[in-house]
């Protein structure tokens, strides 16, 4: 028997009305949850931190509910191009 934890898995659950994103930023990547209103994981997934990575992780977002809320950390540095770019799809 092995002590090492599994490594984590991506998690999709069924939409949902509407969801909140929560972003971890990261120079070459984001780590991305979607959570119900009630605080349920119901996905999470890893994009680039490119023009192209935002668009794909929104639209991966979307597919689990509208989108309302988000949280990004990092929105001083390397999350500032990700907020910006979500703030203009609002």
């Amino acid at each position: 028997m092995s002590s090492t934890p599994p490594a984590p898995q991506t998690r999709r659950c069924r939409p949902a009305g509407e969801v909140v994103l929560g972003v971890d930023t990261h120079r070459d990547a984001d780590v991305a949850a979607v959570l119900s209103v009630m605080g349920t994981v119901l996905a999470t997934d890893e994009f680039p931190a490119t023009a192209a990575g935002y668009c794909d992780l929104l639209k991966w977002a979307r597919k689990s509910g509208a989108v309302r809320r988000a949280g990004v950390e990092g929105t001083g540095s390397y999350g500032a191009s990700l907020s910006r770019y979500l703030l203009a799809q609002a």
